[in-house]
């Protein structure tokens, strides 16, 4: 049978967690515990099998050689010499002899006995017997002789039998001891063995550790695991040193000639290699210690130590050697020492014990090479410092690693709940668009409950050529930048994609509502928010897309659509009903478009439609159904209804017209289907008259805005006959022309509105004034039948405080002249700034001048401004006075403001008068001065000087004949007024 326990648990599930329990106890814990008591156990209680007894040490009496000897003299001078111990050359280079005496052979021994000459700083050593002189051999580190040879870290003596008394001399090289130990054979072999074995396991194990260091440096790319693996092996050739074995490389001997150089380099390379690891490691903390800068000379120091490693002798070098090695590891130390104080830090802590050791090895060293106490070396020499800086070295890398162990776990661990916790989709793909991971973000996006990798893919939630798309971009090596919507295309992503190891790296965003306020935006920026229809920006990419783009070579037709008397709508039943009315006309309008046609709103009621290929007997046939679609049926708004009318005007846009020209043109014909004359609707074909008025406009704007703004100017005057007087005065009114450069004239009205929209009305009307004021000084003598001369001045000039400053000026000047000068100034002028026109008519009344009030009644005249103006005359507007006889509705207003005028003490002129009924209309209204081409068209100035009065202009029977009895009835009136 098969028990269960509650939940998921089984028995056969708990014995299997019992027996993997049991499994990792062994292998964690218990076999690496065994291992390490029975190591313990086999150093301190176990006979070593190396171990060596026998070796006695011979007495020896010494010679240093000061000048060359013979083996003869030097055993004559030693055979009185004192017997020592051992012999410290304390860096002497010099030869010396020495002499001993064997110990004699051991009853019953089978084997020879072996004399070791153990000082590893030998360079050569020669042998001779004593007694007889004879050559026992001579050897060097490059070759030997059966009897002597290289051994150890030194040489051997090996003789059949030895002599009781045996004369050698050496040399050598450093911080040398000179000693003779005498062993038995089967003994040396063991020690010789013991040494063999102990380099060995040196330099397997250092080399084994630091291969170690270096694999696991290239396998996680840390350079200063590689620092580390050199630092060890330097160490190695170190403790090889202090034990003699640095005459071997990996069981290879190391040549002569290389070894004396080798050493001096390998203390300065590892002083190198030490100094470099410890700024690795610590610079930063150090930086702000008190030994930052001592380190740094420091390592400034090493690099002349290095160039006097290779060129100063071996014996010469040592001492500068001690003294920065002392000092530099001192230093460290005291640096370590601080940091573990400051901060705690166990990485340092490692490397100071480190650190500490090799400096105690190395101040042994040198002391026991300087005073001569070698017994220091059996505590702690370079192989122990080697061995045990190593390994705790290797603990402080070990510690470091534990360290960015640590760190990169809780970055991953901070990776994964940022991967988890990211309000943005994150997600894995492979090439063949499978979902291989993703974040619960991205499942909430598209709406996965669990990631099935192979199953789950990127095709079921958006289109097959997305993915096409985004694979093209991160093909080629770039990263994907990708605004994407879904399969049913209800929601807009935002994804940015790389290719990093055969797979795509992903981040999803939902930027549905940010795309859809994008795309309100971009539809406010071209369309009005009201109608929906595009506004003034809208329709004039429209018309640059027409006129200019791929299509610009087909025909193109330009409409402007403006209600009529809309405004009232929205005065009378308020804005909302106003904005109804409007989208309704905007939805009539689209009704009749077709194709490509727009719409766009350029004013409150003002609109344009572009129509491209669309020639322009079809777009007068479209203008002619917008004008009676809008217009046909009434707009109802809640329970009213409106009826509105639309004028049209409509243009063929010729090829390369700008936007503002055509505006211009179609806004014109508009304005002139606005007179009621057309049906609602005008239209200008390409060439129309007023195109040509267009170019001319902007040519005469161009030549005003130059600097030679008044060449071709001059003035024409125009009689203005008194109808109580006609033959006593002659009074005229200046008016401007210009001549062409073709020598046509140009009329007034287009040459003043061009100086108005170029800004140089002020500069043409004090032309106007300084020539008038000089011409009526030129000719006062001729001008005695002349009360006044008129003058109008533009609305810009008047609110110019320049212009009235030069008007002053001139008006000083001709103080004379001044008299005669009746400034014009337009009513609707004159009302636009009341306090402005007040103080511009005392000014210039204050030098005589006479003001008149231009077009009276032309606008919406409020007759209280009149007490607010003094002044002098009132020139009746000239659409009263056209065809007056034809409209009595105008006789009753001419005879109104001649009445006003008498009562407020002015003068009335009527100007457009045309015939000679008009005159006599006027004349019995009461009106004062009349002008116009009944009396005389403008004259030339010198025709002017001519005449005696302004009758004298008339060429028109009928109106003479009016004159004739106008002068008699005057001279009635006036006999019948002496009479009485």
């Amino acid at each position: 049978m098969h028990f269960t326990l509650p939940g998921r648990w089984t028995v056969a599930g708990l014995a299997q967690s019992a027996l993997d329990l049991t499994y990792r106890t062994f292998a964690y814990y218990l076999i690496p515990g065994a291992i390490a008591v029975v190591s313990l156990v086999a150093l301190l209680c176990w006979d070593s099998q190396y171990v060596s007894t026998g070796g006695a040490a011979r007495p020896i009496r010494v010679l240093r050689e000061a000048v060359a000897l013979s083996p003869a003299e030097a055993a004559a001078r030693l055979r009185t010499a004192r017997a020592q111990p051992y012999l410290d050359t304390h860096l002497s280079e010099s030869p010396v002899w020495f002499r001993f005496a064997t110990q004699a052979r051991a009853p019953g021994a089978t084997a020879g006995d072996i004399v070791e000459f153990p000082s590893r700083h030998a360079l050569d050593v020669a042998c001779w017997d004593a007694a007889t002189l004879e050559s026992l051999g001579a050897a060097s580190r490059a070759r030997g002789t059966s009897a002597l040879f290289a051994a150890k870290a030194g040489f051997a003596l090996q003789a059949g039998s030895l002599p009781s008394d045996v004369l050698c001399r050496g040399r050598f090289a450093g911080p040398a001891r000179l000693s003779v130990v005498q062993w038995p054979e089967l003994q040396f072999d063991r020690s010789l063995e013991d040494y063999h074995r102990k380099s060995g396991l040196l330099d397997g194990g250092m080399i084994v550790l630091a291969l170690f260091v270096l694999l696991t440096a290239l396998i996680n790319r840390q350079p200063l695991y590689v620092l580390f693996a050199g630092w060890l092996i330097l160490n190695l050739r170190v403790g090889a040193l202090s034990a003699g074995w640095d005459v071997q490389w990996l069981g290879m001997l190391v040549p002569p000639g290389w070894i004396l150089p080798g050493r001096a380099l390998t203390f300065v390379l590892y002083g190198i290699s030490t100094l470099t690891l410890y700024q690795a490691l610590f610079r930063a903390e150090l930086s702000g210690t008190r030994w930052a800068i001592p380190l740094r000379v420091t390592q400034w120091a090493c690099l002349p130590l290095l160039a006097a490693a290779v060129v100063l002798p071996y014996g010469t070098f040592l001492p500068l050697m001690w003294i920065a090695m002392v000092v530099g590891f001192a230093l460290m130390t005291l640096g370590l020492v601080t940091l573990m104080l400051r901060a705690r830090n166990r990485v340092a802590g490692w490397f100071a014990a480190s650190f500490a050791l090799t400096y105690a090895a190395s101040l042994a060293e040198v002391v026991a090479a300087a005073l001569g106490l070698y017994q220091m070396l059996d505590v702690i020499n370079s192989v122990t410092a080697a061995l045990g800086s190593s390994l705790l070295a290797a603990l402080a890398v070990a510690e470091q690693m534990r360290l960015a162990t640590q760190q990169r776990r809780e970055a991953q661990e901070k990776l994964e709940h940022a991967y988890e916790a990211m309000p943005v989709g994150l997600f894995t793909l492979d090439t063949a668009g499978n979902v291989l991971g993703a974040n619960p973000a991205m499942r909430a996006m598209l709406g996965i409950e669990a990631v099935l990798p192979g199953r789950t893919a990127w095709r079921e939630f958006f289109a097959d050529s997305l993915w096409t798309e985004l694979m093209d971009q991160v093909g080629a090596g770039r990263a994907a930048h990708l605004q994407i919507a879904s399969r049913d295309g209800a929601r807009r992503f935002m994804v940015d994609a790389t290719l990093a190891h055969g797979r795509v790296e992903a981040v999803l965003q939902d930027v549905t509502e940010q795309y859809r306020a994008t795309e309100q935006l971009r539809f406010m920026a071209n369309n009005d928010p009201l109608t929906k229809v595009y506004n003034r920006r809208g329709i004039e990419r429209v018309f640059d897309a027409a006129a200019h783009g791929a299509g610009a070579d087909k025909p193109l037709a330009l409409a402007y659509v403006d209600l009529d008397r809309f405004k009232l709508i929205n005065d009378l039943f308020g804005h909302e009903a106003g904005d109804e009315v409007l989208t309704q006309v905007c939805a009539r309008i689209e009704m009749t478009l077709a194709g490509g046609q727009k719409i766009g709103r350029v004013g409150g009621d003002e609109f344009l439609v572009v129509m491209p290929d669309t020639a322009l007997p079809l777009a007068s046939l479209i203008c002619r159904g917008i004008v009676e679609r809008i217009g046909g049926t009434a707009y109802r708004v809640g329970d009213k209804a409106f009826h509105v009318r639309a004028s049209v005007g409509l243009i063929e846009v010729a090829p390369g017209m700008p936007l503002k020209d055509a505006v211009s043109a179609v806004d014109r014909a508009c304005r002139e289907a606005k007179g009621g004359h057309s049906d609602g609707l005008v239209v200008y074909e390409r060439g129309a008259l007023a195109f040509q008025e267009r170019v001319r406009e902007l040519d005469l704007v161009g030549r005003l805005s130059g600097p030679d703004a008044t060449d071709g100017l001059f003035i024409a005057m125009q009689p203005i006959m008194s109808l109580n007087a006609p033959y006593d005065s002659l009074n005229f009114e200046v008016l401007l022309r210009m001549r062409d450069t073709d020598g046509r004239v140009v009329a007034a009205g287009p040459l003043i509105a061009a100086a108005e929209k170029s800004g140089c009305a002020g500069v043409i009307d004090r032309w106007v004034l300084a020539t008038t004021l000089e011409w009526i000084d030129d000719h006062a003598s001729t001008l005695c039948h002349t009360r006044f001369v008129c003058m109008n001045l533009s609305g810009a000039s008047l609110n110019d405080e320049r212009f009235v400053q030069d008007t002053l000026a001139l008006l000083a000047r001709h103080a004379h002249a001044a008299g005669l000068l009746c400034v014009e100034i337009t009513e609707s002028v004159a009302l636009r700034d009341l306090d402005n026109t007040r103080r511009f008519i005392d000014q210039v009344r204050a030098f005589g001048v006479k003001v008149a009030l231009d077009d009276f009644g032309a606008g919406y005249t409020s007759f209280s401004y009149l007490k607010e103006l003094p002044a002098d005359v009132l020139k009746i507007d000239g659409n009263f006075i056209v065809n007056i006889n034809a409209h009595p509705a105008n006789v009753a207003i001419v005879e109104a403001i001649v009445r006003l005028a008498a009562n407020l003490g002015m003068e009335t002129i009527a100007e457009w008068a045309e015939d000679a009924a008009t005159v006599q209309t006027l004349a019995a209204l009461g009106v004062d001065y009349v002008q116009g081409h009944a009396v005389a068209c403008p004259q030339a100035p010198r025709a002017v000087l001519g005449a005696r009065s302004a009758a004298a202009f008339i060429d028109d029977d009928d109106v003479l004949r009016l004159v004739h009895d106008l002068r008699v009835s005057g001279a009635a009136r006036m006999h019948d007024g002496q009479a009485a």
